[in-house]
């Protein structure tokens, strides 16, 4: 069994030198072409060509997202005369980086390729289930929400049978990538499994078609991949909400501890952003980084300058530490290279198809009541009942119009009631008993700003007047009983011959 390591939350705090944000300098020839395919910067190690020969294997390469030329496993880049060259030795296997605001890639090497993304799958996850619930909410942590993290996890530390607050919990998904933060907020997001689909359904949206999501946090599961493209798209739509870019941009926070059970006071302690480019990184925002045996070192950063943010993503370099010496490398590059290279793709923005926003309405009821009336009625009458009945009610509400007309006219003459239309286009008429319950539209507004007199909304009274609707409402109820009546004894007569 592969012992998997702790991410670098655990080992961060042990003095490893932070990296250094010097940028080593390949020189190009001269007379370079303006547009290439560079492969010299980069060249795979052996190690890792093969991983390298199958890039953009994940998509089809006539439909790769983002362009053409980010499905192809040599460095894209596209230098314009007097831009920079591109750092040397760069050894991840996958990277990329690009303008946050224009979506334009200016450089990437196997930006499709599919690998383990370790804890910057959290990115997602925080995309996903953060607006979801506000930072103050409390929740009592119960055991089983810490009873499934997997061996060598980072923890930030939860205790279970405590509260925890909402922000404090993102604290450490943020801050210590603890994996028991983000079980405990998945269990009150329904749970893992659940957590899992929305997290791929979010992915889908965002069109990060590399990713597969396994588990939430990112820990090493059979299949579980993404890409460099989809980790920038990732970190991209979750820097766009307000709370995402403060958590990643924390660098310490107090966070609660256990209880004591002699004071009863609670403890708390200190937990470090274990990003070690935040606070050295002229510029940077945030956003994650991550580390598994089975992943090796990945991060994706985003830092500010001058006006304009880049992303970068850097995933399994030949050594631990050099993802963040690859990454701040990287972004020194396109600093100096905005505007002096031609992009080689470009970020896409998150599908939001007219169908998304329509399936909901679609499946809501008409009101609170009517569905259960309707799957009840449904079970004893037939087409012709319904017709029947349908037929009756409306005769009762064409009268009821009519009435209020001749005693009470108004300028503005009330909707007909909302009523669930069943397959062929019979309309459904509440069942008598539900009779109070009939949906109606809102009444228009008069010039002076209130709706005419006896009209109100959904569930109140009618627009017919209190009387008048006490007596249609019987007739109804009358006329509904003995059609219901006529068409059960039918019905029974039917039965008994088919019997």
């Amino acid at each position: 069994m592969q012992q998997r390591s702790p991410h670098v939350s655990r080992r961060a705090r042990a003095g490893r030198p932070a990296a250094a944000g010097a940028v080593a300098v390949l020189v190009l020839a001269a007379g370079a072409p303006a547009a290439f395919s560079a492969t010299s910067p980069s060249s795979p190690s052996p190690s890792s060509a093969p991983a390298a020969a199958g890039a953009g294997s994940a998509q089809d390469a006539a439909a790769v997202v983002g362009g053409e030329r980010l499905g192809r496993p040599a460095v894209q880049v596209a230098p314009r005369t007097g831009a920079p060259e591109l750092p040397a030795a760069l050894t991840g296997r996958s990277w990329l980086i690009a303008d946050a605001a224009t979506g334009e890639v200016l450089a990437a090497r196997n930006a499709h390729l599919p690998l383990p993304p370790a804890s910057t799958l959290k990115m997602l996850f925080a995309d996903t289930v953060l607006p979801k619930f506000d930072r103050s909410l409390e929740h009592r942590v119960a055991p089983a929400e810490l009873a499934a993290l997997g061996a060598g996890s980072s923890l930030v530390g939860i205790k279970e049978n405590l509260p925890y607050r909402v922000e404090d919990l993102w604290r450490g998904v943020f801050l210590a990538s603890g994996n028991d933060a983000v079980h405990v907020l998945s269990h009150m997001n329904g749970g893992l499994a659940s957590t899992v689909a929305q997290m791929q359904e979010r992915a889908t949206a965002l069109q990060a078609r590399d990713t597969r999501v396994v588990s939430p946090e990112g820990y090493d599961q059979d299949g579980q991949v993404s890409s460099a493209y989809d980790l920038t798209l990732f970190a991209r739509a979750g820097l766009r909400n307000p709370d995402f870019r403060s958590y990643c941009a924390t660098r310490t926070a107090r966070f609660p501890g256990a209880l004591d059970k002699v004071t009863g006071q609670r403890s708390a302690f200190d937990i470090a952003n274990t990003d070690r480019l935040l606070g050295k990184y002229p510029g940077l925002i945030g956003v994650k980084n991550g580390y598994t045996t089975n992943a090796g070192a990945t991060f994706t950063g985003a830092a500010e300058r001058d006006g304009r943010t880049l992303l970068v993503t850097v995933m399994h370099p030949e050594q631990q530490s050099k993802v963040y010496d690859e990454a701040a490398a990287l972004l020194d590059w396109g600093f100096a290279a905005a505007g002096k290279v031609d992009p080689v793709g470009r970020l896409v923005e998150e599908e939001t198809g007219p169908d998304a926003s329509a399936a909901p309405a679609a499946e809501a009821p008409a009101s609170g009541v009517l569905p259960h009336a309707i799957q009840q009625a449904d079970h004893a009458l037939g087409p012709t009942g319904w017709t029947a009945l349908a037929f009756g009610t409306a005769l009762a509400l064409w009268a009821a119009g009519r009435l209020r007309t001749r005693r009470r006219p108004h300028p503005a003459t009330p909707a007909l009631p909302v009523l669930p239309v069943l397959p062929g286009g019979v309309p459904v008429p509440p069942r008598p008993d539900y009779a109070p319950h009939i949906a109606y539209s809102a009444p228009a507004r008069t010039a002076a700003g209130t709706a005419p007199r006896g009209a109100t909304a959904v569930g109140g009274a009618t627009a017919v007047g209190s009387s008048t609707r006490r007596r249609l409402t019987r007739h109804a109820r009358s006329l509904a009983r003995t059609t219901r009546a006529r068409l059960t004894t039918a019905t029974a007569a039917r039965r008994g011959r088919r019997h």
